[in-house]
């Protein structure tokens, strides 16, 4: 039996059709954001079947603050909300939860949140959950480079490796696997220093609606592709 390609070790997904969703169904976009929430929860899971160890997910960008404030309040409600219901489950799950983003614009409450997210899943380790909020990869680069000034880094000494140790995401190894949904094709701002040699994946499924087949078609792909990370693989001389 021919054994299976090796899961991505992490997976980037921009979360994407949640208010087109709702539209198609005459509903407000705020139960589209809602319906993303429990999508959100079931790719976790399979996520973790599927041996994955990270995943990182685009919940709201650094530019998602220039969308209508009765949309922006009601995101902000709806973290809060998914916190409290769904604290548990992914703690149960083994799901580590880690926030990424820019944390000064949120409320106090959000951010308390946050903290009790992060304290209450820091020792599980079947998957790690990275939730990018207020994030942005050009915000990303930006604090990585004032963090390397503010300790000390000799501008000779800043290389890629180095600055790499002061990315928001450090801990985590760059993403293998990028998948947008919703059918647009472009990568708005996340994880622009992470993806250089990520293999992208476009899905014209609203976010929604993306479950298990979908992801495995993504994964599927991914094993397609023919990774060489700027080098060039030998190719055996016949006989």
């Amino acid at each position: 039996m021919q054994d299976r390609p090796a899961p991505p070790r992490h997976v980037a997904i921009v979360m994407d059709g949640n208010g087109r969703w709702a539209k198609k169904r005459f509903l407000p976009r705020f139960f589209g954001h809602k319906a993303g929430v429990d999508s959100l929860v079931k790719i976790v899971q399979a996520c973790i079947d599927r041996d994955i160890e990270h995943l990182t997910v685009f919940a709201f960008s650094s530019e998602n603050w220039k969308r209508p404030s009765d949309e922006v309040s009601g995101l902000m409600g709806l973290v809060l909300a998914a916190v409290s219901r769904y604290l548990a489950k992914m703690g149960s799950m083994g799901v580590r939860i880690r926030i990424v983003g820019d944390r000064d614009a949120v409320s106090d409450k959000l951010r308390n949140a946050w903290n009790e997210a992060e304290s209450s899943t820091a020792h599980n380790s079947k998957l790690t959950l990275n939730v990018a909020f207020n994030y942005g990869g050009r915000w990303d680069i930006v604090q990585a480079c004032r963090k390397a000034i503010a300790a000390g880094v000799p501008a000779e000494e800043l290389t890629e490796a180095r600055l790499s140790e002061f990315m928001a995401m450090s801990y985590a190894p760059d993403p293998d696997l990028f998948i947008r949904t919703g059918g647009e094709v472009r990568i708005s701002n996340f994880l622009l220093w992470q993806a250089a040699y990520t293999e992208f994946v476009f899905s014209d499924c609203l976010w929604p609606e993306f479950g298990e087949r979908e992801l495995d078609a993504a994964i599927a792909a991914f094993h397609e592709r023919d990774r060489r990370f700027g080098g060039v693989k030998e190719t055996p001389i016949a006989a």
